[in-house]
């Protein structure tokens, strides 16, 4: 059943989570007025699957279960499967700029690869337990919040090593019916407004670590569940034309003696397959968020070109202008293009369709380091009235208002409301407190830069291009077609054959003088 956004705010009601908000205990999620921004975004998706203008794009065929499922919880099974993702959350995000759903998606991508290989290697059976979750979870059309990153606590020690194991989630306890877990995932988009919560690993462990490698599914009100978060957007701020409708709320969560039965674990000590679980869900992810930037960059472009249109200005004639919109387009649509690619170059695992991850870091690095580009290119070109603009409640002042109107206005004929309204959108996006905090989301989440680093460096054909190169400065081939060097260092200190030249100089007598 394909729920709307008002059936996925009514469900909520269902849950009694233990949720704190500004050290204030929430009684109900679906009515706490700091959380109704980014519960109206996660409604984007849901509403937006019954749109037929959407519909194509918002849902999918399961392959598994035969059903029409929500595209923010289908399993890529086909390259056009990713690029139907990629379109989707840039459309979901460009009406509510974090939809925040599509977390899930990717890591019901990666999960669905991971439990088949670690079926494969360990004889377990993970894959079933995830497939009869996964269906019920489609079935009911369900949020899913996913709680990666934990707290971590000293960064130079592995999570055995700290102080406080709890600083990471943890096995506790193994009982014969299931697992009692313990620990803090620090950063949880979403988390106060889920229906569940996806527990996964944040990085790659030894063997000794084995207790930290585990995935499992745990209702959003299971005992031992406390969430510790902050408000969604800025609810209530006149100001706020755009973050005042929709937000994203994020949530510190501990797990203080949780269980979970079997049939919700999906992952209980098995390190190397978490290492696998945890850069393949990366790998979805950061794909993902490339559809979210994009869908940002084209929030800012419109705005810049209702900016510049409301000054008066003619990119034409004003070059800089015209520069630093071109400038913000080739960032917002090559950032979609490494998407694109890395839809297109994907390759099947598992049954799964996995982004090309050369692809989808380079996007991801992009969009982490560009995003205040972005900012500064539309300042550039909206102008300084974004900061100097009076606070809304000068509009309906009858002693400035019309003072306002007169003297604020760009274009004969275009209001000077409308010329404040897209100001204060810009301001909204790009210079607020939620800007920045959107920033540091753009640059940390899915990852810091220096993860996309490594994964690019990893995962890069390198030793191909070298052979390339090899080739070329290559000075010699034998009979039968084997490549042999004769480079000085690659078979012996001097190179196979000395030149003539050389040798003839080495053995001349000196003339006398």
């Amino acid at each position: 059943m394909l729920m709307t956004a008002a059936s996925y705010r009514e469900s909520l009601r269902a849950y009694r989570p233990r949720v704190f908000l500004d050290g204030h205990a929430v009684d109900s999620v679906a009515d706490e007025p700091r959380f109704a921004p980014g519960l109206a975004a996660v409604g984007v998706t849901y509403d937006y699957a019954h749109e037929e203008a959407h519909r194509a794009l918002m849902t999918a065929r399961q392959a598994t279960s035969g059903q029409i499922v929500n595209r923010m919880l289908h399993v890529d099974e086909t390259a056009d499967d990713l690029l139907a993702k990629l379109e989707a959350v840039r459309l979901v995000c460009r009406a509510a700029g974090c939809a925040q759903r599509y977390l899930a998606h990717d890591a019901l991508s990666a999960l669905m690869q991971a439990t088949r290989r670690t079926d494969t290697a360990h004889g377990t059976d993970y894959a079933a337990r995830f497939l009869a979750w996964l269906h019920d979870v489609q079935e009911r059309d369900l949020a899913i919040g996913i709680a990666m990153t934990d707290a971590k606590g000293d960064r130079s020690r592995r999570p055995g090593a700290q102080a406080n194991r709890d600083v990471y989630v943890h096995i506790h306890e193994r009982r014969p019916d299931g697992l009692v877990l313990r620990g803090t995932k620090a950063i949880v988009t979403g988390a106060p407004y889920m229906h569940e919560l996806l527990i996964m690993p944040c990085r790659t462990h030894t063997a000794e670590d084995a207790d930290f490698a585990v995935c499992c599914a745990v209702p959003i009100d299971a005992d031992g569940v406390t969430i510790v978060a902050r408000p969604a957007g800025r609810p209530g701020e006149p100001a706020a034309t755009f973050t005042g409708r929709y937000g994203q709320s994020t949530g510190v969560v501990i797990l203080d003696d949780v269980f979970v039965p079997h049939d919700r674990v999906f992952l209980a000590g098995e390190p190397v397959e978490g290492g696998f679980l945890t850069t393949a869900y990366a790998t979805h992810h950061r794909h993902s968020c490339i559809g979210a930037r994009a869908g940002f960059g084209d929030l800012l472009i419109g705005a810049g070109a209702l900016m510049i249109e409301a000054n008066g200005l003619d990119p034409d004639r004003h070059g800089h202008i015209r520069d630093a919109m071109v400038e913000l387009i080739t960032i917002t649509e090559s950032v979609y293009a490494c998407g694109i690619a890395a839809s297109v170059q994907c390759r099947m695992d598992a049954g799964v369709a996995m982004p090309d991850p050369v692809y989808a870091n380079i996007g991801k690095l992009m969009l982490a380091t560009k995003i205040y580009d972005m900012h500064r290119l539309a300042h550039l070109v909206s102008g300084g009235l974004v900061v100097a603009l009076p606070g809304p409640d000068e509009d309906h002042n009858p002693a400035t208002a019309a003072a306002l109107d007169a003297v604020l206005g760009g274009r004969a004929d275009i209001p000077a409301t409308q010329r404040r309204a897209v100001a204060r959108l810009i301001e909204d996006l790009t210079v607020s407190h939620q800007a920045g905090w959107y920033s540091v989301i753009s640059l940390h989440g899915g990852g810091s830069p220096e993860a996309m680093k490594r994964e690019i460096f990893r995962t890069y054909p390198i030793g191909e291009r070298s052979a390339v190169v090899a080739a070329l400065i290559d000075r010699g081939v034998v009979d039968d077609g084997r490549r042999v060097s004769r480079q000085p260092g690659r078979c012996c200190t001097t190179g196979c054959t000395e030149p003539e030249t050389m040798a003839s100089e080495a053995i001349a007598p000196v003339a006398a003088g």
